[in-house]
């Protein structure tokens, strides 16, 4: 397993013109990291910035896009369609093999039917990233409307969309009431990518409500509720061996020293369950 740098961690309350990218791949190089997990490209020509990464040493291992496909028929998941094979032809020109699609549900419309709304999409695109040979991945999505959150949620899918894979985020799964590590040994099989983030659970109106009827803040890794290490063994006694996000979603630090921090603390827990 290896740790990657994520874009949106650094570029979270920027505009995309001011993200520094030059800045993002410093602070990847200073931690020892060689991946990053490009989420958008921030308006630039993908081949500018695999050019920026190649300079620096490092390589993207995952493109995450959004695609709106949480729509009730064909002709209004159009753009979403769109707006995948657009993410796939980034994705060829970033150099990585994989993309993942962002799954946020619509607020007033139940979970279930966001689920079935963007399988149906799934399905229309797969054929397209499987003529790009890039893996299609969804993630377990936050949220109480969230479509994809527990396991549950993901085999549904990856059952109804041939060849769909997982990108595991062990906090997201919390905020649906499921033991994280439990829910990566029942995907394992299908999970090709991986996030790391944590929380805290706050009272309303802070937060963010769950399916699990609380109420979630983000916080750095290792200083809020997640049990990374059962994660961390779970996912090396299923032989997972890619890369693992470094997320952060707080305001508690500047992102550069969240990212310090939890690398530093996440090496240590890979450190202890390798002995």
């Amino acid at each position: 397993m290896k740790l990657a740098m994520m874009s949106y961690t650094m570029s979270r309350k920027v505009k995309p013109e001011d993200f520094d990218m030059v800045g993002m791949c410093k602070l990847a190089r200073e931690l020892d990291l060689d991946g990053v997990d490009m989420v958008s490209t921030y308006g630039r020509d993908p081949r500018e910035i695999r050019r920026m990464l190649d300079d620096h040493g490092l390589k993207t291992v995952c493109h995450t896009i959004s695609a709106d496909l949480n729509q009730a028929d064909a002709a209004g998941r159009s753009a979403g369609v769109d707006a995948v094979k657009a993410g796939l032809e980034s994705a060829l020109l970033l150099g990585t093999d994989k993309i993942m699609i962002v799954t946020p549900g619509r607020a007033g419309t139940q979970r279930e039917v966001s689920r079935r709304r963007f399988m149906a999409g799934l399905q229309e695109v797969m054929p397209l990233a499987e003529k790009s040979r890039i893996t299609v991945t969804i993630e377990n999505f936050p949220g109480a409307d969230s479509p994809f959150v527990i396991s549950g949620d993901v085999l549904e899918a990856i059952c109804a969309v041939p060849g769909l894979k997982l990108t595991y985020d062990n906090g997201n799964v919390m905020t649906g009431g499921e033991d994280p590590a439990e829910s990566f040994r029942k995907c394992a099989a299908h999970a090709v990518h991986v996030h790391f983030k944590d929380w805290e659970v706050v009272a309303a109106p802070e937060g963010m409500p769950g399916v699990d009827g609380r109420r979630y803040r983000g916080a750095l890794i290792g200083e809020g509720i997640m049990d990374h290490q059962s994660c961390l063994v779970a996912m090396k006694q299923a032989g997972y061996a890619g890369y693992i996000d470094i997320e952060y979603e707080g305001d508690l630090y500047l992102p550069a020293e969240a990212t310090r921090r939890a690398v530093t603390y996440l090496r240590r827990l890979m450190e202890g369950i390798a002995r």
